[in-house]
C-alpha cells in the first residue's frame, strides 16, 4: 500500500537483470516503491519532467552520458531528489565527484544485497529524522552526516540486515543444505530435502544467487521449458 510516507524510487540502469534485482529487493522493503525504471540519461531527464521521485538509484555507465553528469543535471533542476550511485566505477575521481555532487551513497558492483538494503534503510531513517523536527542538535546532525555504514547503531544495522521475506533462521537452514551440495538441484528437489514450500525455497535460492553464493543453470534435459537448477559457489 502506497501512502504519503512512501519513498518513491526510480532506477536508472541499462542492465535489465540488475534492474530486476534492485526493483525486487527495493519493493520488498517497507516504505519503498519503485515507480519507474529508465535505461539512459536522456530517458531519465524526460521522465523527471513528468514525475519526480524521492530517490534515484543511478548507474555511472549509461549508453548516452556518464552518470555523474546526470547527477549534476538532477542537482541543478531537482534539488529535492536524492541519489544513491550503484556502479562498477571504483576510481577515486568518480567517487569524489559523486560526493561533491551530493550522492547519499555509493555502492560498487557486484552489489551485495545486504549492503543495498542497509543503505536504503539508512536513507529512510535519515529522511524520517529530518522530517520529524524543525530543528535538531549537533549530536543528531553528526549522526545524520555519518557516511560509513559501520557508524550506524548496531540495532539499526541488525534490523536492516535482511529484506522483507527473508528470515535469518530460515536462511541459515537453507545455507546449511546448499553449502554441502556437490551437484546442482532444482527448487522442488531442495524444498523436499529441507522441508519448506516451493515458493519459499525459490525466494531464498534467488536471494543467495544475488549474494553470489549460488549460481543458476538451465537444464534442457526434458522437452519443453528448461528447468532452473541451483549450484553452490564454493568460496575460496
Amino acid at each position: 500500500m502506497i501512502d504519503d510516507t512512501t519513498i518513491n524510487v526510480i532506477i536508472v540502469e541499462d542492465d535489465l537483470d540488475a534492474v530486476n534485482i534492485y526493483k525486487h529487493f527495493t519493493n520488498q522493503l517497507e516504505g519503498f516503491h519503485v515507480i519507474a525504471t529508465t535505461s539512459s540519461g536522456t530517458q531519465t531527464l524526460q521522465m523527471l519532467n513528468m514525475i519526480q521521485p524521492h530517490l534515484i538509484l543511478l548507474d555511472v555507465f549509461l549508453p548516452d552520458m556518464n552518470g555523474i553528469e546526470l547527477l549534476r543535471e538532477i542537482r541543478k533542476k531537482y534539488r529535492g531528489i536524492d541519489v544513491i550511485m550503484i556502479t562498477a566505477a571504483n576510481d577515486t575521481e568518480t567517487v569524489s565527484e559523486a560526493i561533491r555532487g551530493g550522492a547519499f551513497g555509493y555502492l560498487i558492483k557486484p552489489i551485495i544485497i545486504d549492503k543495498l538494503v542497509a543503505t536504503l534503510n539508512k536513507f529512510k531513517t535519515v529522511r524520517e529524522n529530518l522530517h520529524k523536527n524543525n530543528s535538531i542538535n549537533q549530536e543528531h546532525v553528526d549522526l545524520l552526516f555519518q557516511s560509513n555504514q559501520k557508524d550506524v547503531p548496531e540495532q539499526v544495522e541488525k534490523k536492516a540486515s535482511y529484506p522483507k521475506g527473508i528470515d535469518k533462521h530460515t536462511l541459515k537452514l537453507v545455507r546449511n543444505h546448499t553449502q554441502v551440495l556437490e551437484t546442482s538441484v532444482s527448487v522442488d528437489e531442495l524444498s523436499q530435502i529441507v522441508g519448506i514450500s516451493y515458493s519459499t525455497m525459490r525466494r531464498y535460492l534467488e536471494y543467495l544467487v544475488s549474494l553470489d553464493e549460488m549460481e543458476v543453470e538451465n537444464d534442457y534435459g526434458n522437452v519443453g521449458r528448461p528447468e532452473r537448477k541451483y549450484k553452490s559457489i564454493k568460496q575460496q
